[in-house]
């Protein structure tokens, strides 16, 4: 198992690390969090080399995909950086890049009554105003569990508040960062249930948050 202690605060910048190969040819990742080696729950930033693909499989749990850069396909359509996806439950599907890509992708974490389908590219959807100068891109909620892009504008600073159902984020541009550390592009942080931190930019910044999704207990 790989960092499953959701009690835990993780904090990995996905940049330093080496790429592990997996089962496919030409397909690379970088693990995060993993519950079995090939199973269970899984969140992994993972690279298509041009012309890599997995056979046909099924998501047990779902999958919840974001394209960081290049295209990734498979039966549905093509998605370039910016794309959101989400595979519920009991879905089948045969991913490829004809060109590569890499993706951010967490598997297995699917409330069982969660079945949307979701195929988005935020590059083309509106930003909604948030608090204070925060945009928001909302992108998938269920019950307590919600999804969203959120630009910080420069020199933003957030009050201090607490994670209900715990929080995770991948920073996708600039860097984010509160009374912690700071966090450049491709880091990955995961804040348990309960835990309370005061963000802040000094450049524009936009970060993947989820929130509500841990266990509570």
């Amino acid at each position: 198992m790989i960092n499953m202690n959701f009690s835990q605060r993780q904090v990995i910048d996905t940049a330093a690390m080496n790429w592990q190969r997996s089962p496919a040819l030409g397909i690379w990742r970088k693990p995060l969090e993993r519950e079995n080696k090939e199973s269970g729950h899984t969140t992994s930033v993972v690279r298509y080399e041009s012309g890599a693909g997995f056979p046909e499989h099924p998501h047990p749990m779902g999958e919840e995909i974001f394209v960081l850069e290049g295209v990734f396909s498979d039966e549905s359509g093509d998605y370039g950086p910016g794309s959101y996806i989400r595979n519920p439950l009991s879905s089948r599907h045969q991913p490829f890049s004809k060109a590569g890509c890499t993706i951010f992708v967490k598997l297995n974490q699917f409330d069982a009554r969660d079945l949307k389908f979701v195929r988005l590219d935020t590059l083309t959807q509106p930003w909604q105003p948030g608090i204070g100068g925060l945009q928001v891109m909302r992108l998938h909620s269920f019950e307590h569990e919600h999804v969203a892009l959120v630009k910080w504008p420069a020199k933003e600073r957030f009050q201090m508040h607490r994670h209900f159902g715990g929080e995770e984020i991948f920073v996708l541009s600039g860097a984010f960062r509160d009374e912690h550390g700071v966090y450049p592009a491709g880091t990955w942080i995961r804040s348990p249930h309960g835990s309370t931190h005061c963000p802040f930019v000094e450049e524009e910044t936009i970060i993947w948050v989820k929130t509500g999704h841990l266990t509570l207990d």
